[in-house]
Order: C-alpha cells, then sequence, then structure tokens
C-alpha cells in the first residue's frame, strides 16, 4: 500500500483540491486559461528537458518499449471504431468517442511515474510520449475530419489543427531536445540547474490543480453509455493489450513499469477542446473525462499495487 500512497495518492488529492478551490471560487476560468498556457508552453517543456536532458537518465533506454505502447495505442484505436460501428454510434460522437479510448493525461502521468518510479523513468516515459503523441493527434484530427456532419469546414481547418498540435508541440519539442543534449553527457550548469529546477516545481501543481478545476459533471447523465464504454477501452482494454504486447517485445524493468502506469492514465483534458473545434460531441468528451479521472485512481492504484508485488519484473 506504500506505492499507492506515494505514488497516487498525492496527484488525486491535487486534483481534488483544484476541484474544491474552483468550487469555492478561489479560482477561475482565467486564472486557469493564464497557468495552462504557463504550464504547457514553459514550464512543463523545461521541466521534460531538465529530467531527460540529465546525464545518465537515457543511458538504458529500451525503444522497444515505445513500439509496444504504440502498438496497443493503435489497436484500441481500431476497437473503439469498430465499438463505434457495432453500436451504430451517431457520427457526430465518434470522433469524440475514440479519443477517449486512447488519448492520454501527460501531466498525470508524470505525477505519478515521478512519485512511484523516480527520476530515472522520466527518460522512458517521455519516450513513449513523445513516440505516440504524433500518431494520437493524426488518428484523433483523422477521425475527427471523417466523422464530421460538416466535413468541407472541417477540412479546410484540418491542416492548420494537425500542423500545431504535432509539429509545433511543446513536449515533444522539449522531449526531443533533451534526448539531443543528454547524448553529450554534460552536466547542466548549476546556475542553469536551479533555474530549471524553479521552474519544474511550479508546473505539476498547477497542472493538476487545473485538471480539477476543469471537471464537470453536469452531463454525466445523458452521456454516461458511451462515456463508460470509452472508459472501458481506455482503463481495462488497453492495459491488458499493453501488458501482452510488452511481453512480446521482450521490455521489462523499469521501461516496463513505466509503460504499465502509462496505460492505466486517464484520458486527455484536451479532447474536450478539439471536439469543440472539430464539430464532434463535447458533451461526451467532458463525461468520459469525468469518469475516466475518476476510476483512474483505481487502474493507476492497481497497476502500483501489481508492480509493487513483484509481479513484473
Amino acid at each position: 500500500m506504500g506505492g499507492v500512497a506515494e505514488g497516487v495518492f498525492p496527484v488525486f488529492a491535487l486534483i481534488a483540491l483544484g476541484a474544491v478551490l474552483r468550487r469555492v471560487g478561489w479560482t477561475d476560468p482565467s486564472f486557469h486559461k493564464v497557468s495552462d498556457r504557463l504550464v504547457y508552453y514553459i514550464f512543463f517543456p523545461v521541466m521534460l528537458f531538465w529530467k531527460i536532458g540529465a546525464p545518465g537518465h537515457t543511458a538504458s533506454l529500451d525503444f522497444a518499449v515505445a513500439a509496444a505502447a504504440l502498438s496497443a495505442v493503435l489497436l484500441v484505436y481500431g476497437l473503439s471504431l469498430a465499438y463505434a460501428a457495432l453500436t451504430r454510434m451517431p457520427a457526430r460522437q465518434v470522433g469524440a468517442f475514440s479519443q477517449c479510448c486512447y488519448r492520454f493525461n501527460t501531466y498525470v502521468g508524470m505525477a505519478v511515474v515521478l512519485d512511484a518510479l523516480g527520476e530515472g523513468a522520466v527518460a522512458h516515459f517521455a519516450l513513449i510520449i513523445s513516440v505516440c503523441i504524433p500518431v494520437i493527434n493524426m488518428c484523433a484530427v483523422g477521425t475527427l475530419l471523417w466523422f464530421s456532419p460538416s466535413r468541407s469546414q472541417s477540412q479546410s481547418r484540418s491542416p492548420a489543427l494537425f500542423i500545431r498540435n504535432v509539429v509545433n508541440n511543446p513536449l515533444i519539442v522539449a522531449c526531443l531536445a533533451g534526448f539531443l543534449y543528454a547524448r553529450l553527457g554534460t552536466p547542466f550548469p548549476k546556475p542553469v540547474e536551479t533555474l530549471f529546477r524553479l521552474m519544474a516545481w511550479g508546473s505539476l501543481p498547477l497542472a493538476l490543480l487545473s485538471i480539477g478545476a476543469s471537471l464537470s459533471f453536469h452531463q454525466l447523465r445523458n452521456h454516461a453509455r458511451p462515456s463508460l464504454a470509452a472508459v472501458v477501452l481506455k482503463l481495462g482494454v488497453l492495459p491488458i493489450v499493453g501488458y501482452g504486447l510488452l511481453r512480446a517485445f521482450h521490455v521489462e524493468d523499469l521501461a516496463l513499469k513505466t509503460a504499465m502506469i502509462f496505460f492505466c492514465l486517464p484520458t486527455s483534458t484536451a479532447i474536450y477542446i478539439l471536439s469543440s473545434q472539430m464539430d464532434s460531441d463535447p458533451e461526451l468528451a467532458s463525461s468520459a473525462i469525468v469518469i475516466s479521472t475518476i476510476l483512474s485512481v483505481l487502474s493507476l492504484s492497481a497497476v502500483v499495487l501489481f508492480l509493487d508485488a513483484g509481479v513484473a519484473p
């Protein structure tokens, strides 16, 4: 239980605090809009670059972990479309539903990885997300475009959305820059490392508080069935499929543990914005975000216990 208490509880306690602060009026949307921009474009990329670029953290990277993670995500993506077809889901909901099944919350992932596995796991997590994020964005935008009720309007916006979300993604840029700097084997100068540390300290708390503040329970009743189906695929099927693929790719030790946490993460809060921009169903996205965030407490706790028990070497 110690691993759960140390690796999972602090993360979701901050998310809960963010929800409470928003409800009592201590924070508001304008505050979180500014803090989200600072975290996404400055503080979190700096933390990724600093953690990955430190000498030694990339020495034992297993690139098979990225192949296994990407394969699992693509398989669940296919399953999400199959479920939508079998249940004759309305076209307007398919893009939002599909995203909920495979997109992940990077901030929760980094927080749990750091708390549960330590700084040595950051490079493995960065490798996974830097490979998966471009493909995930391609799948998300392509599906939203294909199932958009107003396809002509979405077609005019999709290239710009894709370029903005993939090529200029600050998290991917930070990961790649960190990997390149790590190859130099040169420690950061002390003043620079102190600056990075100060900037990084604020990134995860601000991000987790914002996640809590963004949770909305208003649409749960109207979208319970597709939201639950998406969460079953995200938090149930994806970890099982992912574990099988990790074994098939012979991924072990810290890389395996990091990937299993990746598979159990709640869905990304960004799916609400993208669904709204591309004429899908933002209410379904909002419902799935709430349910997956709540239930990921169980999935992440289970996987941390699973790893602590030594079932996965």
